[in-house]
């Protein structure tokens, strides 16, 4: 109770102001971590330095494609695909990708192989929570941004049995020592609903996806009147029939998905990321594309994800305000605004001189990224968005999608050489 007291205290003093979520969003959001990050960019505390393109103030994130509601995306021009097949090699076929260069929204161009091959999309399922819980906010207050700030702000969620188990770890600020500490969520971990959003995304926390799914089943169960508080929390998991919640929380993933007129048989999240979140509430499989991920981009670029500010809101959510992975780590987007979340799942079998190692499994290795590029960061003059899947097994596919963004990246300048800056 202490501790929820002391957070709330330093919540309500900070002030209020138009939310976003770069690092200068610490005081309008209430996620704390970002001011550790923001006082390592001042060189007041160790570590966590970002790349230049990491560094945008709050106004300068935008929805780029607004009024350019292209309702489906184009067909796949031939040459582009051609460029990006050959940049696969011999492995294209372990691959799923869609490119879409939007650098003249006018006339976008969209390259696409293998981009209704369905897979698991592991933490990239993390997005469909995401789109529920604006939707389900939207939906309870269709007309008041304050109210649904409100609730993102000022909601208290405490880690609870849902946790169980994840290994990921979530920053947390220590300011009277001046450092982030980063660590696994335990039981009792008290922030509110914006810091879970963002230990989900950007830390892609199973533990804070599972809370975060949990209070969206509740806030759509208790509309206005949420939040509640524990016991009525705790009433409604122990009252309800698992089926009953079974059915609940698969509309709640479902609504938001066609609701935005995404294919929920190629955009699906089934269910909790953790083991008792999925015994406690039990959920179906989840499955993604390439080409229905580049829909969910587009449409959030174009404003049109549940509405213009809850897409700007997604859009912050996922620019990338911490150390930069997979994908994301190319040196060649150094200088580059990147919005990016990721997902892995690999599994090994015995094999003889085989070392199952992080991102290398022998019978499963599955590396998804989705990656909206501008740059340079501030003013791009090149934009376009990445979705891929791949399973290509035994080879780290953490470091062969690093090599991919950097030569993907390398072809749009060699497209766009007049909108290269120089260096």
């Amino acid at each position: 109770m202490i501790r929820i007291v002391m957070f709330l205290c330093l919540l309500l003093s900070a002030p209020w102001q138009l939310l976003a979520y770069p690092i200068d969003a610490a005081d309008e959001t209430g996620m704390m971590r970002l001011e550790g990050y923001k006082q390592a960019q001042l060189g007041r505390v160790a570590g966590n330095k970002l790349p230049a393109g990491a560094k945008l103030y709050s106004d300068q994130i935008q929805l780029r494609m607004q009024g350019h509601d292209h309702d489906n995306l184009p067909s796949a021009d031939p040459a582009l695909t051609h460029e990006v097949v050959r940049l696969l090699g011999d492995e294209a076929d372990n691959y799923s990708i869609s490119l879409l260069d939007l650098t003249n929204p006018d006339r976008p161009v969209y390259a696409a192989h293998n981009d209704e091959m369905s897979r698991n999309p592991a933490s990239l399922g993390k997005l469909v929570i995401m789109l529920s819980l604006f939707q389900s906010l939207a939906d309870i207050y269709p007309d008041d941004l304050q109210a649904r700030e409100k609730v993102l702000r000022e909601s208290l969620i405490v880690a609870d049995g849902f946790i169980h188990k994840d290994h990921h770890r979530v920053p947390f600020w220590m300011p009277e020592k001046m450092r982030l500490q980063k660590r696994k969520l335990i039981e009792g971990d008290v922030a509110n609903y914006w810091s879970y959003l963002d230990w989900m995304l950007s830390a892609s926390s199973n533990a804070a996806a599972s809370m975060v799914l949990k209070h969206v089943m509740l806030l759509r169960h208790y509309g206005s009147a949420y939040p509640v508080g524990s016991i009525a929390e705790n009433r409604y998991f122990k009252r309800t029939s698992r089926n009953q919640l079974s059915k609940a929380l698969k509309r709640a993933l479902r609504e938001g998905v066609v609701r935005n007129d995404l294919d929920p048989e190629r955009f699906r999240q089934g269910g909790f990321f953790t083991r008792v979140g999925k015994r406690l509430v039990p959920g179906t499989t989840s499955i993604m594309t390439t080409r229905e991920l580049m829909r969910f981009c587009l449409l959030m670029e174009q404003g049109r994800l549940v509405d213009g500010w809850s897409s700007l809101q997604m859009k912050n959510l996922l620019y990338l305000t911490r150390r930069r992975i997979r994908y994301a780590s190319s040196p060649a987007l150094k200088s580059a605004a990147v919005y990016f979340k990721s997902g892995s799942f690999y599994k090994c079998k015995a094999e003889e001189g085989f070392e199952c190692k992080p991102y290398s499994g022998n019978k499963l290795n599955l590396m998804n990224s989705m990656a909206m590029i501008e740059a340079p960061a501030g003013a791009p003059d090149i934009h376009y968005i990445v979705t891929v899947t791949s399973n290509v097994l035994k080879k780290n596919s953490a470091v062969a999608q690093q090599t991919l963004a950097t030569r993907l990246h390398q072809l749009m300048q060699r497209l766009h050489p007049k909108h290269v800056s120089p260096q």
